[in-house]
Order: structure tokens, then sequence, then C-alpha cells
């Protein structure tokens, strides 16, 4: 059985909100945060725009630049409480340069950003970024999805 998850989506666009909004039904994203979870959830997901993007980068990684997904996690609690940050024209750049759909790009993300809530690292080791990938791709593949790093 799949954590449970209570889910907010927040959409904090002008530009180009209707194709983003298509691209991530809330049923979607619900489903591709319960499969990368380990235990019971409370997740806001929030997709903004490059200048929210940049500002939070900036403000909380002292990254002066939009990236594609931003993770906070507030703590070992239960349920676990995180928020997944998502930048629309980076994650809408990235799918068009990689090929992919704006739908798959994002699951991807959201995958990825749920393994960051749960304590999982690529940046630590060469051994823990091989195991979060092999982790993402073993998700995406019941989700439906090809491999992103193939």
């Amino acid at each position: 059985m799949l954590p449970r998850l209570a889910l907010s989506l927040q959409f904090a666009l002008d530009a180009h909100a209707a194709e983003h909004r298509a691209a991530l039904p809330r049923s979607k994203v619900a489903r591709w945060i319960r499969h990368a979870l380990e235990r019971d959830a409370q997740i806001t997901v929030r997709i903004v725009d490059e200048e929210e993007g940049r500002a939070l980068n900036r403000d909380y990684r002292h990254k002066d630049y939009a990236t594609n997904v931003l993770t906070f996690d507030y703590g070992d609690e239960e349920p676990l409480s995180a928020d997944l940050v998502l930048c629309a024209p980076v994650v809408a750049r990235e799918a068009r340069e990689q090929g992919r759909t704006l739908q798959a790009h994002y699951a991807h993300l959201i995958v990825h950003g749920s393994l960051h809530a749960q304590g999982w690292d690529h940046e630590t080791s060469a051994a823990d970024a091989t195991a979060m990938e092999a982790r993402e791709t073993q998700v995406l593949a019941r989700l439906g999805f090809d491999d992103p790093y193939a």
C-alpha cells in the first residue's frame, strides 16, 4: 500500500500557466509523489516563475539563478512535511533541450524533489548520486516513464 499524502498544488504563474496546469493534473502529481514516498506526507508543490525561483535559490542556497526544483523539508516528524518549488520556465526549457514532454520532465523532478525531502542526496558523494538516480529511475519506470538518465 502506498503512503498517504496531503497535497497542496499551487500555480504562481502569469505566462503560460495553462500549459503547466495541463501538464500537472492534481491526481497525477499525487500519484508521482506517493510512488516516491516511503512514509505518509504533507507536501506542497508550487509552480513558480523565473523571478520567484531565482529569489528562492539565491536566498536559501546562495546561488543567483533559477533552478528546476528546490526542496524544503521540515524535519523528521511524522508525517513528513515538505515544499517542492518548481520553476516553470526552467522546467520547460530543460524538457525541450532533453527532447522530453513537459509532463515527463515534471514527473522526474517531482519524484527527485520528493526523494530529497526524505533525505536522499546526490550532492554528498558519487555513490549517493548513483543510488538516488537508481531510485528515481525505478519509481519513474513503475509510473510508465522512461529512464531520465538514459
